[in-house]
């Protein structure tokens, strides 16, 4: 990735590890990392295709992301934007859903030029969204349109890819013991957020958040004072999920949501919810929230309010149910 383009602008920074921490002290981000221009970038090879990627603080300016995506990886503009969540652990599929999934989200990227938002590891929701590309996706989209939005601290041998406009090879099989992930060989661009932890998931949410807002901003056509779309998809996922959906069906226009029912956990929390006429479930349906994620009464109350938070905004929420 050429250094060039960075002159008239500010370029992608990373964090960096800097005192010691006393024993009596927290970490933070703030006190515990220096800002400093990336030093991890260029391309990965996965052996049959090169990818690139940027190592990026967590508090990186979207619009900074957007132009290096633009401009220097030279994305097409996207016409929609497809943000796929879900769970980052393994998680089992019926090979209906996982047909309806990856049929549907491959047409629809193909069909209107989408760009396809995924955390870009080779676990979870990511690895089903990589075998989606890969099953029925074009050898154009997996080259341009799929971006994985990762947080540094989980890849393994991340340090592999430190270097500036480096390139690497990058072998995806994983250490069955290690509790860090691979990345997706089936995503086209990574943008790798380090808010200096080591081995957390989340860091990267706020930044994604950021990032499609300012994508929305972008005009589908140059005549026409229309931005990009966003759809959110959803798909298993944990209890942060609810907070997301949240999110998105709360925004000003709401951003639609598709709940696959059949998935599990939240997916299959929020479809329930959502079709359900009674209004007398809530002692047996706190006793399933807590079954799914193994929480206490007052942590399943206030996951139940937040769902019940996103029905508020029923309409613009969809479950695809097979």
């Amino acid at each position: 990735m050429g250094e060039h383009l960075w002159h008239d602008s500010n370029p992608p920074i990373s964090l960096q590890p800097v005192a010691e921490l006393d024993e009596e002290e927290t970490w933070s981000v703030e006190l515990h990392t220096s800002v400093s221009p990336t030093d991890a970038y260029g391309t990965v090879d996965f052996q049959d295709a090169a990818m690139r990627y940027v190592r990026v603080a967590v508090d990186s300016k979207p619009e900074v992301l957007l132009q290096l995506m633009l401009r220097e990886w030279q994305m097409e503009r996207p016409k929609l934007l497809l943000s796929i969540h879900g769970g980052s652990e393994n998680f089992s599929l019926s090979p209906k859903v996982k047909q309806t999934f990856s049929k549907g989200l491959i047409t629809a990227a193909l069909s209107t030029g989408a760009w396809i938002l995924s955390d870009g590891i080779n676990t979870g929701v990511s690895k089903y969204v990589g075998e989606a590309v890969k099953t029925f996706g074009s050898h154009d989209l997996r080259k341009r349109n799929t971006v994985g939005i990762t947080p540094w601290g989980v890849i393994d041998n991340n340090t592999d890819l430190i270097g500036r406009d480096a390139f690497r090879p990058y072998y995806p099989v994983g250490n069955p013991f290690s509790k860090r992930s691979c990345l997706s060989g089936f995503h086209s661009h990574f943008l790798l957020v380090d808010d200096g932890t080591q081995g957390k998931h989340g860091c990267q949410h706020g930044l994604r958040q950021k990032l499609e807002k300012q994508i929305q901003l972008q005009k589908i056509h140059p005549r026409l004072n229309q931005g990009v779309p966003v759809v959110c998809v959803v798909v298993e996922g944990g209890p942060a999920i609810v907070s997301t959906v949240l999110d998105y069906v709360s925004r000003a226009p709401p951003v639609p949501v598709f709940v696959f029912e059949g998935s599990g956990r939240a997916a299959d929390l929020l479809a329930f919810l959502h079709k359900q006429l009674e209004t007398d479930i809530e002692e047996d349906f706190l006793a399933r929230i807590g079954d799914v994620f193994a929480l206490d009464m007052a942590e399943a109350t206030n996951l139940y309010a937040l769902l019940l938070q996103c029905m508020e905004h029923r309409r613009s929420v969809s479950t695809v149910s097979l």
